[in-house]
């Protein structure tokens, strides 16, 4: 009879999933092609492939290797926090996809994107710098201004918006 996978490893394998396909997800949103971002954490191909398919077997230091490349951070959130977690907790986070509906000033930028929901985040820092002179700074909500500097930041644009 074989042994039953215990509770405690079946939550890590989900959670080393889910992580890998977040980075995945993250790289892909930037455009950095998987060799690219491997040779830049100093792993192989392959071993990216396997971070991002949530491998177990990986070491930890490659998966912060692979995350620091990407210009992301790894932190320890208890659940009951990540659940209740305010948006400000978020400054400088960028979503793989970005909703125009939760950005009123984007939403208007984008008035041509007929049945389009969501962008990626080059997509929205495109037009938003190709539309910056309807911008209107004063009444931009926090969360927006937040997401326009990170999107600036990460991207490596730079601009007077």
């Amino acid at each position: 009879m074989p042994a039953k996978t215990p509770p405690v490893a079946a939550v890590a394998a989900e959670k080393l999933s889910a992580l890998g396909q977040q980075i995945r997800a993250y790289r892909k949103a930037l455009r950095i092609d998987a060799t690219a971002a491997a040779e830049a954490a100093g792993l192989s191909r392959m071993t990216l492939h396997r971070i991002e398919r949530g491998e177990p077997s990986v070491a930890m230091g490659a998966y912060l290797n692979a995350l620091v490349t990407l210009g992301l951070d790894f932190g320890i959130v208890a659940p009951a926090l990540a659940d209740s977690a305010h948006a400000d907790d978020r400054k400088g986070w960028i979503p793989v996809r970005i909703r125009i509906a939760d950005y009123p000033q984007l939403k208007q930028l984008a008035w041509q994107l007929h049945g389009a929901a969501e962008l990626t985040p080059n997509e929205a820092l495109g037009i938003y710098e190709r539309n910056q002179r309807h911008l209107d700074l004063k009444a931009m909500q926090p969360h927006e201004r937040e997401l326009l500097e990170a999107l600036r930041v990460a991207l490596g644009k730079s601009g007077n918006v």
